[in-house]
């Protein structure tokens, strides 16, 4: 086992506070939005085996069924299929949809065999690989995920009582809900800017008044003002509207597959994704916004986001997701608890979130920095396939691993 050494990507939209509160290190002032941990090629964890740090990526690399184990070489390839994070969101993020595996492969070949830099700002497809993504909260945490009932959403839109949201409510009324959807998105990301950005003026004031009357969709209204807030006249605030709002509590999840619209709004939390850079984004963002491809992409499916919360198997929290690149799971030690054996044949990363947790290695075992590491919050490591451990102390640990 390998302590890892971590990037912290410092995207404009970070909190300045929150990633900082959680390694017990003084904020800098400047917004700290990820925390990465894996083998990623944009920011790859280092480990020290006694030679110097190096790249994890360049460590697997070098012996990829030694540390990756056999079966998830068989599966996924020579590379560690899955990026753990802590995300911690100050401001929203960009309104986003992520490509399932053949859509992706597709786009990426089109973009290569069109000569379209892998840096351009307008290239929609930096891999070949899907990006099913998992988000835990670790504080109080707001997001947006899929869409709401076309109906209750023309009840939602109706009582803003905005002359120039009534054609929409018109369509998600009258039309089928996957055809009621498609035009209306489309309709907003399709619009005069002008037009448009008055529109969402208008519909943000409204939503700001109807929050502060309280009521059953309070909350929403609240948030669909607050996007307006920091994305002034972004027809990617309309296009909120038609998504769930969603608020977390510590220990809940949401799992977004291919094609579900999403945007993280605000808080902490601990994001387990396919090892993927592909993001289509609806608005909410300076970038660029690829309106025919992005609709391509979305599932215009309504139902419930789903919060999932964790099934308990022999003291390990679990949440069941319906891909094999990436499993994450919680333990809770309790003082006083005896240690907990903790084996896999495929590798795993484990991030302490709180407490102190101490990891023991197997006799005999070969690689690591030693034969014990103790984590403190935010503190991380890297197991490789087939290494045997026990657990012990008192804290939060979650674990990501591989379903092969």
């Amino acid at each position: 086992m390998d302590r890892l050494a971590n990037t912290v990507r410092p995207y404009a939209w970070g909190s300045t506070t929150a990633i900082p509160e959680l390694l017990g290190t003084a904020p800098t002032g400047e917004p700290q939005a990820e925390l990465w941990m894996g083998a990623h090629p944009g920011a790859p964890s280092r480990i020290d085996r006694g030679a110097g740090p190096v790249s994890l990526a360049e460590v697997i690399d070098a012996a990829p069924e030694a540390e990756l184990g056999p079966d998830a070489v068989r599966a996924f390839g020579p590379r560690l299929p899955f990026l753990l994070k802590v995300l911690a969101a100050g401001a929203p993020l960009s309104l986003q949809v992520h490509p399932d595996l053949a859509q992706a492969e597709e786009g990426f070949a089109d973009e290569e065999r069109r000569g379209v830099p892998i840096g351009a700002g307008h290239r929609n497809y930096k891999d070949a690989n899907h990006k099913p993504e998992l988000i835990c909260a670790l504080t109080p945490f707001d997001g947006l995920c899929g869409f709401r009932h076309p109906a209750q959403t023309a009840d939602l839109l109706e009582a803003l009582d905005v002359d120039d949201l009534k054609p929409y409510v018109d369509i998600l009324r009258a039309s089928p809900e996957e055809d009621a959807l498609r035009e209306v998105l489309t309709a907003v990301l399709s619009a005069e800017h002008h037009a448009i950005a008055r529109t969402v003026e208008r519909a943000a004031l409204a939503a700001e008044q109807r929050a502060a009357k309280g009521g059953e969709h309070a909350d929403a209204y609240a948030a669909y003002a607050g996007l307006a807030h920091h994305f002034p006249g972004d027809p990617g605030v309309l296009a909120a509207m038609l998504l769930h709002h969603v608020r977390l509590q510590p220990g809940e999840a949401l799992f977004l597959g291919a094609g579900i619209p999403h945007a993280y709004l605000s808080g902490l939390g601990v994001e387990l994704m396919a090892n993927s850079d592909n993001v289509l984004r609806c608005g909410l963002t300076p970038k660029h916004v690829d309106v025919p491809e992005l609709l391509r992409v979305v599932r215009f499916e309504a139902g419930d986001p789903g919060v999932l919360r964790p099934e308990a198997v022999d003291g390990e929290e679990i949440y069941e997701t319906p891909v094999d690149e990436f499993r994450l799971s919680r333990f809770v030690l309790a003082p006083g608890a005896a240690p907990r054996p903790l084996h896999s044949r495929t590798p795993q990363i484990l991030l302490c979130t709180a407490g102190t947790v101490h990891l023991h290695g197997a006799a005999g075992d070969s690689g690591g920095t030693g034969a014990e590491l103790a984590l403190a919050p935010g503190e991380s490591a890297f197991v490789p396939a087939d290494e045997r451990l026990t657990l012990s102390g008192e804290g939060t640990l979650f674990r990501a691993t591989v379903v092969a």
